[in-house]
C-alpha cells in the first residue's frame, strides 16, 4: 500500500500541459490557464486586462495575446465594449465536449487494448491505483487548490497515457487540439466534483489491459460518461447574461459581493 506522502509527491509531478511557447505571451498564458484550472479564478470572473497587466509585471500585449489564445481554447469569453471573463459553459458546450471526448478516447482505449505491452499493463494499473487513492484523498480531506491542481494533472497524464499506449500520434493530437480533457478538468472544478465510485480509474485500467478492444471501448464510454448529469445540474444556475453586465458596469460593488454565483472579482 503507498503512503499518503508518496501519493502526495506522486500528485506533484510536473504537468505536461500545452505551452504557448516561453514569451511573455507564453507566461501569461500559463499563469492565467493554470489558475483557472485551479479554480483561484472561477468560471464567470471577469478578467481585467489592466490588473493582470499589473499583477503579473507586463505590458497590455502580451496580456491581450495570451486571453487570445484561451479564447480560443474555450476557457475565456470576450464581448465587444462588455470585456472578457472566464467562459460560462452551457449546456449544450458541455454536451458537445462529452461526445468528442467519448468518441476519442474510446478510440484510444480499443488502441490501447491491442497494443499494450506486458510491461506497460503494469505500470498503468500502478498509475490507475494511485490516481485511485489520490481522488479518494480529494474527497475525504479538505485539500487545498494545489493539490487538487495535482491531482487533475496527474489524471490528464493518465488519460493522455492511455491514448499514447494507441501508437497513434494523429489521435493524440486530436485530443489535446479539441482540449477535451482540459475542458473536463475546468467542468469539474467548477461542479466541485470530487467524489468517484471505488476503484473508478483501475476497473478502467483491466479492461484497457484486457486485450480486448471491445471491452476496452466499453468501459472508456461508461468511464466518460459517468457524472455528466451532476455537472450538468450544478452548472446549470450560473447567470450567463445579467450578471455579467453588472459585473462590468460596476467591478467595485461585485468585487465585495459574494453568492451572486460567480466567485471572485478577476484580478
Amino acid at each position: 500500500m503507498i503512503s499518503k506522502s508518496e501519493l502526495r509527491k506522486t500528485a506533484r509531478k510536473p504537468a505536461r500541459l500545452n505551452r504557448a511557447g516561453e514569451s511573455l505571451s507564453g507566461r501569461a498564458y500559463q499563469q492565467i490557464r493554470d489558475e483557472i484550472l485551479r479554480g483561484d479564478l472561477s468560471i464567470g470572473d471577469v478578467l481585467s486586462r489592466r490588473r493582470l497587466a499589473k499583477r503579473l509585471n507586463m505590458s497590455f500585449l502580451p496580456i491581450t495575446e495570451a486571453l487570445k489564445c484561451l479564447e480560443t481554447e474555450g476557457l475565456v469569453e470576450s464581448r465587444p465594449r462588455i470585456g472578457t471573463r472566464v467562459r460560462i459553459p452551457n449546456e449544450q458546450d458541455i454536451r458537445d465536449s462529452n461526445v468528442i471526448r467519448e468518441a476519442l478516447e474510446s478510440q484510444a482505449a480499443r488502441l490501447c487494448a491491442q497494443n499494450i505491452t506486458a510491461e506497460e499493463k503494469v505500470q498503468l494499473r500502478t498509475s490507475a491505483r494511485q490516481l485511485d487513492e489520490l481522488q479518494k484523498m480529494c474527497a475525504l480531506e479538505h485539500a487545498d487548490s494545489r493539490f487538487l491542481f495535482s491531482v487533475h494533472t496527474y489524471h490528464m497524464e493518465f488519460h493522455m497515457r492511455v491514448a499514447e499506449l494507441g501508437r497513434c500520434p494523429g489521435l493524440c493530437r486530436a485530443i489535446e487540439k479539441e482540449q477535451v480533457l482540459i475542458l473536463n478538468w475546468l467542468y469539474d472544478i467548477a461542479a466541485n466534483r470530487r467524489t468517484q465510485p471505488e476503484e473508478f480509474h483501475s476497473t478502467l485500467a483491466e479492461a484497457l489491459c484486457s486485450g480486448d478492444p471491445i471491452a476496452a471501448d466499453v468501459a472508456m464510454r461508461a468511464h466518460v460518461r459517468y457524472g455528466l448529469d451532476q455537472v450538468l445540474e450544478r452548472l446549470a444556475n450560473y447567470d450567463r447574461g445579467d450578471a455579467w453586465r453588472l459585473k462590468s458596469s460596476n467591478p467595485e460593488r461585485n468585487s465585495k459581493t459574494s453568492g451572486n454565483g460567480f466567485g471572485k472579482q478577476g484580478k
